[in-house]
């Protein structure tokens, strides 16, 4: 057994049933408590997203923490824009039940997290993204879904708010022109508590069989 092999961590039965645990109870949270978030919280959850796998190592993920309130309600504006817009998709029945959905707590959540991915970024040297340089962004993403378990695990709910405008959300944040955004997070307690996504709470769209996402050549 090798020196770095030794000291390697086991994760253990318990382990791996708690960590089970997490994932199922990671949800897209839209109700939030308005008990403020500690610093070291967030500070936390920023730390574990950083060691989150990147193409290259490089690293792509900016993030931006959003705290005044005019860029707040333009990013509000946006999503009841681009929402008005979205229920206009469908037809009668579907467009009732879409607007009955509470689909972001951009009012009510205390932390607001813009996550971005740097496409400009000299660090990783161009390593596995010439052929796909869609994985600086696909980079980024796995820092969200870190972001968001080690939120879980510290208590919290993050809502992943994805009916928005980009280009208005970037120049409302006025961030380098070479930055794209990933992911508009809203944080805080919940104030619910559910094992069932909402989605399939309230009959959206209820979860797939494993075996109908696995094909095998």
């Amino acid at each position: 057994m090798t020196e770095a092999a030794a000291g390697a961590p086991e994760f253990g039965q318990a382990f791996r049933a708690r960590f089970a645990e997490l994932l199922a109870w990671r949800r897209d949270v839209r109700r939030f408590r308005p008990d403020p978030v500690p610093e070291e919280a967030v500070r936390a959850c920023l730390a574990l997203a950083c060691l989150s796998p990147s193409v290259g190592n490089s690293q792509p993920w900016r993030f931006v923490r959003v705290t005044d309130p005019g860029r707040r309600a333009a990013v509000a504006a946006s999503f009841v824009r681009c929402n008005d817009a979205a229920a206009a998709t469908y037809d009668d029945e579907r467009a009732a039940a879409y607007r009955r959905l509470k689909l972001a707590g951009l009012r009510e959540a205390p932390v607001h997290l813009a996550v971005f991915c740097d496409e400009g970024t000299a660090a990783g040297h161009g390593l596995g993204r010439g052929t796909m340089p869609e994985m600086l962004r696909y980079s980024a993403v796995t820092a969200v879904h870190t972001f968001w378990l080690a939120a879980r695990a510290h208590g919290l709910g993050v809502g992943w708010v994805s009916i928005l405008c980009p280009e208005e959300v970037t120049g409302a944040l006025d961030v380098p022109q070479a930055w794209r955004l990933v992911a508009y997070l809203c944080i805080g307690y919940p104030a619910e508590e559910h094992a069932d996504p909402e989605l399939v709470r309230h009959g959206w769209q209820g979860r797939q069989a494993m075996d109908a996402m696995i094909l095998e050549r």
